[in-house]
């Protein structure tokens, strides 16, 4: 044995020590991720509120009418032009976008219903925008469908009314008049599509 002794050295304390400073590392650490997730939190809510003060809507909700308007009638619109299909088309995809993008009731009578979409028709235009280079022919056609389009309730009141809509879609047209295939209906199936989603964002962005 070796004179002086040495001192000995309490390892048990310094352990303790450590698994104390280490358990309350990993406490801070969980009360901050605690408290990161609530600021998060917080900072959502406070962003949906502000949306919502600006008069941003969630498509999809069925309170964004009137609260008595639970079903929806779109007969067919009036059309003064040669394009009849119109007639049709554009109200069917109204009941459409209606049906997937709302929870209101698509009803055929109109007598039957809270609301009824109305349209008309009023003018298609049919414009060359393409000319093939060494023929001078045109390669490609704009087609353009003016319309007006209300929601009337039971009372006869517009709920919202526009004058002044205006879709345009193109399609293409061949130079050989042997593969000449008339593409327009199609591009009005397209057309009738893309204002379908327009008319019924503008009338549920009304309320």
């Amino acid at each position: 044995m070796s004179w002086p002794p040495k001192p000995s050295v309490d390892t048990s304390v310094d352990m303790a020590n450590t698994s104390v400073r280490s358990t309350n590392a990993r406490g801070v650490r969980t009360r901050a991720r605690h408290l990161g997730t609530r600021a998060e939190t917080l900072c959502f809510l406070l962003l949906l509120l502000s949306l919502s003060a600006c008069g941003y809507r969630t498509a999809g909700h069925s309170d964004l009418l009137p609260h008595n308007i639970k079903t929806i009638a779109i007969p067919a619109f009036d059309n003064v032009t040669t394009r009849y299909q119109l007639s049709d088309e554009i109200p069917e995809s109204i009941a459409r976008e209606l049906i997937t993008r709302t929870r209101y009731t698509v009803v055929s009578d109109p007598k039957q219903a809270d609301a009824v979409v109305r349209g008309t028709i009023t003018r298609v235009i049919t414009s060359p925008v393409v000319f093939d280079q060494t023929t001078g022919r045109a390669t490609g056609v704009e087609i353009q469908v003016l319309m007006q389009v209300r929601l009337i309730d039971r009372a006869g009141k517009a709920l919202y009314a526009r004058d002044n809509y205006n879709f345009r879609e193109q399609y293409e047209i061949s130079v050989n008049p042997r593969l000449y295939f008339d593409e327009s209906p199609a591009a009005l199936r397209r057309l009738s599509l893309d204002a379908a989603k327009d008319i019924v964002s503008s009338i549920l962005e009304n309320f």
